[in-house]
């Protein structure tokens, strides 16, 4: 299930579009297959002073504390076994990190094995 803020105001940040586009996309589509089967995914925006901030949060499998170190790496992944199943190249997170940083910003994360991530990052308001 995905959910969207009720609060459906309009906030603009000053960014490349397409590219933030890529960073949530990306962000979605790991929640989604990292998730629990009926899991959930919340997007949702803080009007942070001049900035807002940005949250892509899930109630799936969770990461490992000892992975998130290394977890924006090119070609790292969690489990390298269910990878190869699931597709994908290893390069996500490090594409989502590089566009972030190349906005002036950071993108943090938070994990709890069998509770769920939360993703965030700040843009500058447009």
């Amino acid at each position: 299930m995905l959910t969207i803020p009720e609060d459906t105001r309009q906030l603009f940040v000053s960014a490349d579009r397409f590219r933030i586009r890529q960073v949530i996309v990306n962000l979605i589509v790991n929640s989604v297959k990292y998730g629990k089967i009926a899991g959930e995914t919340k997007i949702r925006f803080y009007d942070v002073g001049d900035t807002v901030l940005i949250e892509i949060a899930d109630n799936g499998i969770g990461i490992s504390k000892k992975h998130l170190p290394r977890l924006f790496e090119r070609f790292y992944r969690v489990d390298k076994g269910r990878s190869r199943e699931q597709g994908g190249t290893g390069l996500g997170l490090a594409i989502v990190k590089h566009i972030i940083e190349a906005h002036n910003q950071t993108i943090e994360v938070m994990s709890t094995e069998d509770v769920g991530t939360v993703f965030s990052f700040m843009l500058k308001k447009g």
